[in-house]
């Protein structure tokens, strides 16, 4: 379904059994029995981890039973399902759902409203990085779910291309020109490598590798509900990828989000820009030597971006499944079982508490550069903003980058175009 139309049948759902950011505390009884539906949005070998974890939490709490399944074929088909359901009142009282989504979701009208929850100190929210708890509240400062996994952008670097370079790796004071002039003289059309890499698909992997450089030189993404991505800042972070991809011919522009990765494992991208993901597939299966630094910075400003995911908790006007749903996305969270989640399927810890677990000592022994992210989750201050809309936006945002670094159009040109697409969708 198309970002579009998805947001109008979320709109068109939203006068259903529940008020919008409806409080659902009242009434419940914590030893009622009660069933709950948990779309997890995890792969085969994930979706058994939940399923043990569902398994242990309901031994712990025999009258609370939850039904567990991923949700749907792909974690992306999830919005477009959650969408049908609210239509048909079949959706789950716990989904994933990709950060992307929060202001979607929340205008729907179907989602609690846990603020208070989350805000007791049993809950220790401020554990969770702030990016990842911005991305958990709406527009109207509700919070509608929980973090369910927190990560970031870093430069990953192939340290044999660089060695046979005589290039010196990144630390963590390089700037943006020191990672332009590092693409150039990584890049050799005689073996087809390039220096660096960047997704042209026009997806939200296009768009949100923007938004640091955008942070970086003082700009931001929306002014209240307007544009705001195409000021001067804008067009300096576009103008900075640009010169890469079509001055220097440096930067291999991937048309699927699936490329880029797989070359750079294999040898043939010098730098990347990309996540904690990445540790368990390929890099862990490619034996590459690689290291992480943080992202080059502009006047010493080394912001990057956090693209939480979530567990967003709907309400059924059932006060009893709506508590137990509460109840087990607390204990899902809390540090000594994200330790046996997050942790166990190669994610970073959701909690800083985790930080001196055996667990993490474990992880980052297994997954090289695992430190590096944690530590980058401090570079990560803002978020993308939670509002109605972003999809949409997100994807005019994402076709502008692309004909830039495809040289169809100037950066100005072009986010002004995008800035004019997406002014209804996010006024609406």
């Amino acid at each position: 379904m198309a970002v579009a139309s998805t947001a109008l049948l979320l709109a068109a759902c939203s006068g259903g059994t529940s008020d919008d950011g409806k409080d659902a505390a009242a009434g419940y009884d914590p030893s009622a029995a009660v069933t709950i539906t948990w779309w997890t949005g995890q792969t085969m070998e994930a979706e058994k981890v939940a399923e043990s974890l569902a398994a242990e939490y309901h031994t712990a709490h025999p009258n609370v039973t939850i039904k567990t399944s991923a949700g749907a074929p792909t974690t992306d088909d999830l919005l477009t399902k959650l969408s049908a359901g609210f239509a048909g009142d079949s959706y789950p009282d716990i989904s994933y759902a990709f950060g992307s989504w929060a202001g979607e979701l929340g205008a729907s009208g179907r989602t609690q409203d846990i603020t208070s929850f989350v805000n007791d100190p049993s809950f220790a929210w401020n554990e969770i990085p702030e990016a990842a708890r911005l991305t958990a509240t709406s527009a109207e400062g509700k919070v509608i779910g929980v973090p369910a996994l927190v990560d970031n952008l870093a430069i990953i670097y192939n340290k044999k291309l660089f060695d046979a370079k005589g290039i010196a790796y990144p630390t963590k004071d390089w700037t943006w020109q020191d990672f332009r002039d590092a693409a150039k003289k990584l890049t050799d059309p005689g073996t087809n490598t390039y220096g660096t890499a960047y997704s042209v698909s026009g997806s939200e992997d296009t768009t949100w590798h923007l938004w640091p450089l955008l942070w970086q030189n003082g700009g931001k993404i929306l002014d209240g509900k307007k544009p705001a991505f195409n000021s001067a800042a804008g067009v300096t972070a576009l103008e900075t990828l640009r010169a890469m991809a079509v001055d220097d011919k440096s930067m291999y522009l991937d048309q699927t989000d699936e490329k880029y990765m797989p070359l750079f494992a294999s040898g043939r991208v010098g730098m990347v820009i990309n996540g904690p993901w990445s540790l368990l597939d390929p890099l862990k299966t490619s034996k590459v030597s690689y290291g992480v630094s943080v992202l080059p910075g502009t006047n010493g400003d080394h912001q990057t971006i956090s693209g939480p995911d979530l567990w967003v908790l709907f309400d059924h006007d059932n006060a009893n499944q709506a508590g137990a749903s509460r109840d087990f996305v607390k204990w899902l969270t809390s540090s000594g079982t994200d330790a046996k989640w997050n942790l166990a399927v190669g994610n970073l810890p959701l909690r800083t508490s985790e930080k001196s677990s055996p667990e993490f000592a474990a992880y980052v022994k297994e997954y090289p550069g695992g430190q590096e992210f944690f530590d980058n989750l401090a570079n990560a201050k803002q978020a993308r903003p939670t509002v109605e809309g972003y999809e949409a936006m997100s994807r005019n945002v994402g076709d502008a980058i692309a004909e830039v670094l495809q040289g169809a159009k100037q950066p100005q040109q072009a986010l002004d175009d995008a800035a004019k697409k997406s002014e209804g969708a996010l006024e609406d």
